[in-house]
């Protein structure tokens, strides 16, 4: 196995790109924690992932939250070879109406979260580990009534680089995965039926070049690739993963 002896924490574990990305990481013989704000979703997580999945209740946007993420992955593994920074929201701000909580929301869990949770566990990353962010491809185009939610992802990707310059000594390698409009809960609205569902993601897939909306293990692949020694000589990149529409 790829990660055979590894240990792995992904943020926003307990469901979506996140889950897929822990089930393939621990697939390909990491150790597993997964962190994430529900403890009701962190347990059915666990249930389907298996095994001796560790499981964090955390809200990366609060300072305590990311200490005691810290302390458990400790006392978990001892230390850490990879850390999958995948937590964050998506919300619309167009430019007339946005309000200045729903920017605080957005800046808060994409920004702010991101960067602290590399801090907070950087101690405990071994020389030679890997950070994954998570960001979008939303950072490469100019899409109306996404400007903070695109601002919030460009962010990210930067950290990619600053972060990785910064790390290089240690021997940290840091790259971020750009997800396209992929299934996950995070595009499904309340109460919405599988019929409505599917039928919006028959219209979004219908923008999109390669004719659908791509699945969470296809973004997983990417983190595995990023998180293995295959990806070694790779360093504040960025895999736009989109069906090319970032692109095309």
């Amino acid at each position: 196995m790829v990660l055979e002896g590894k240990t792995a924490l992904v943020t926003g574990g307990s469901s979506g790109i996140g889950l897929a990305a822990a089930r393939l990481l621990q697939d390909s013989g990491a150790r597993i924690a997964i962190a994430g704000r529900s403890r009701e979703k962190l347990e059915m997580a666990a249930a389907e992932l298996g095994g001796d999945v560790v499981t964090i209740r955390a809200d990366v946007t609060s300072p305590a939250d990311l200490g005691r993420m810290k302390a458990e992955v400790e006392k978990a593994f001892g230390s850490l070879d990879i850390l999958f920074a995948n937590a964050g929201v998506a919300l619309g701000t167009p430019l007339a109406t946005a309000d200045e909580a729903t920017y605080d929301r957005i800046m808060d869990a994409n920004v702010k979260g991101v960067f602290f949770t590399v801090q907070a566990v950087l101690p405990l990353l071994r020389e030679g580990g890997s950070i994954i962010l998570n960001t979008s491809w939303l950072n490469r185009v100019g899409t109306p009534g996404r400007a903070i939610l695109s601002a919030s992802k460009a962010a990210v990707r930067s950290f990619a680089r600053t972060m990785s310059a910064e790390l290089l000594d240690r021997r940290i390698r840091v790259n971020a995965v750009s997800p396209g409009s992929i299934e996950t809960p995070i595009h499904r609205g309340n109460n919405q039926t599988e019929e409505e569902f599917r039928a919006y993601a028959d219209r979004v897939g219908a923008q999109v070049p390669i004719g659908r909306m791509g699945k969470p293990e296809e973004i997983a692949a990417a983190v595995l690739f990023l998180a293995s020694d295959a990806s070694s000589y790779m360093l504040g990149a960025e895999m736009v993963i989109d069906g090319g529409r970032s692109e095309l």
